[in-house]
């Protein structure tokens, strides 16, 4: 085992950093790629100076730790990054949009068409074909205001 140890090499640490970045192609979860990088890091630096064993394992291990909070760190800077915000969240997409009524408000409920889907309405009183604006989404029920 020593004998392996003695021998790490430049072109040792680069292909353990490939496979370990290949690995990461089989199991995602962006943990091995982090380590590859690492490894891939060390034989890099083996390139410009040829440290011993000890401090290439040392070096590996450094940057292996520091390769974690810096991966959470980067990950954790684009919170509304979403490129589609209303996913899953469909009608809160529609609110300050304005429509035509389909059926009147009676009684403070009706019916209006957006693009090819129905929805249930909330508002005063109003008579079909009247233009509303809708300013609050609950689920699959719309409150309207008059325009």
């Amino acid at each position: 085992m020593a004998d392996i140890l003695v021998t790490l090499g430049t072109w040792n640490w680069l292909i353990f950093g490939v496979l370990l970045m290949g690995l990461e192609l089989l199991a995602p979860g962006v943990f091995m790629f982090w380590l590859g990088l690492s490894a891939f890091l060390v034989g890099l630096l083996s390139f410009v100076v040829t440290p011993a064993w000890q401090l290439q394992l040392l070096l590996f291990a450094a940057f292996a730790v520091a390769a974690v909070p810096l991966w959470r760190r980067i990950a954790r800077q684009k919170p509304g990054s979403n490129p589609n915000p209303f996913l899953n969240r469909r009608s809160d997409a529609l609110v300050g949009r304005v429509c035509t009524l389909e059926k009147p408000i009676v009684d403070g409920e009706g019916i209006v068409r957006i693009d090819d889907t129905v929805w249930r309405v909330a508002g005063p009183d109003t008579p079909a074909g009247s233009r509303v604006k809708i300013v609050h989404a609950d689920g699959a029920s719309l409150t309207v205001a008059a325009v």
